[in-house]
Parts: C-alpha cells; structure tokens; sequence
C-alpha cells in the first residue's frame, strides 16, 4: 500500500510561520523544524558537555523533528490566537492530536511504532526532553525576533520580550549558557562575524 507520510512531511514547507506579523524575511515550518532540530542538539550539548548530564541528545533531537508536524493540516496557528483562552487552547490541543492520529495513520504498519510516540504520543513523553524541545523552540522564536529587529522591523519587540521571560520561566542553565555564548553572534552581521 502506498504510504504519503513523506509528501504531506514534505508539505511543511509551505505552511508559513509568524502570519500575523510583518516580516522581512518569511519562515516555514519546515525550516522551523529544522532550526528547532539543531537548537535542541546544542541545547542537549550543553547539558551534557558543560552541566555534566546524562541527556539521551538523539531522542530529544528526533522530537524537535517531528515537534511541529501537525501543522501540515492544522497549519501554524499564531500563540496569541491558540493562547487567547482555555477552550480556544483546549480545541486546537484536540485538533492537533486528531490531526496528528491521521499523519501516523500514513505511516506503513512495521514503521509506526517509531513515529507513533514523535508524532502522536508527545503527553505521554519524557518531560525532561520535552522541556529540551521546547527550549529550543523558544529560542528559535528568539532568535527570528532577533534577526527581525536587527533588519529594522520593530514589529518582533513585544514578542522578544515575551518569549524572554518564557525562556526565563524555563529555569533552564542550558538555555542562559546558549544566550551568553552562542546568541550575541546571530545579531550581527556578515562583515561583523
């Protein structure tokens, strides 16, 4: 039987990120996917290397992969939107999982229990590494803000200073690591670098 589980996952990279606000430079989800991939392999780095933790990094950087894959159905539903109140954050959580039901639905029968706990099981995950992906996530937010005002768009300034204080409610040393040595460097040009 015919599997399309990788041409919807390829499909990310037409769900656009940030909708609501103006951008210079537009994101997609997949490119998000990535980023978060990376950042979470750094953040898990870190951890392991300057902290002297035990985290599995592969595990944690095999879910940021799939953290987002939903949003090839649901699309990339803007935090104020999904946030604005309990039941409107309660129905996009039962949307995202029903959606996300159907994608491990295309996954082929001896595959599935590998992408069964990436893409549908995410409750049910280690809260450890889930707090690793949403660091990273976080960061990646970060880091577009970042990158949007220093092109000039003020337009990220509220957001960056919301996503501050949520990467500080984090309380995550991993996390003040990567922004003291890793983060100063992303604000500055090219010719800077």
């Amino acid at each position: 039987m015919e599997s399309h589980f990788l041409a919807y996952l390829y499909r990310l990279r037409y769900i656009e990120r940030w909708s609501l606000m103006r951008n210079v430079l537009k994101e997609n989800v997949a490119e998000h996917s990535f980023h978060v991939s990376i950042l979470t392999h750094v953040l898990c780095t870190i951890a392991n290397e300057v902290y002297g933790k035990e985290v599995p990094t592969e595990r944690a950087v095999s879910m940021a992969l799939f953290h987002d894959a939903t949003e090839v159905f649901t699309g990339d539903i803007p935090t104020p939107v999904k946030h604005h109140n309990p039941k409107i954050l309660s129905n996009f959580r039962e949307i995202e999982q029903l959606a996300a039901e159907r994608l491990l639905d295309m996954v082929p029968e001896p595959l599935r229990h590998v992408y069964d706990p990436l893409i549908v099981a995410k409750k049910d995950a280690d809260p450890e590494l889930k707090k690793y992906v949403k660091g990273a996530d976080l960061l990646d937010a970060y880091l577009k803000c970042v990158s949007e005002l220093s092109a000039g768009n003020r337009e990220f300034a509220t957001a960056k200073k919301q996503i501050e204080q949520s990467i500080e409610a984090l309380n995550m040393p991993e996390l003040d690591y990567f922004l003291q040595h890793l983060a100063p460097s992303l604000e500055k040009t090219l010719d800077e670098l």
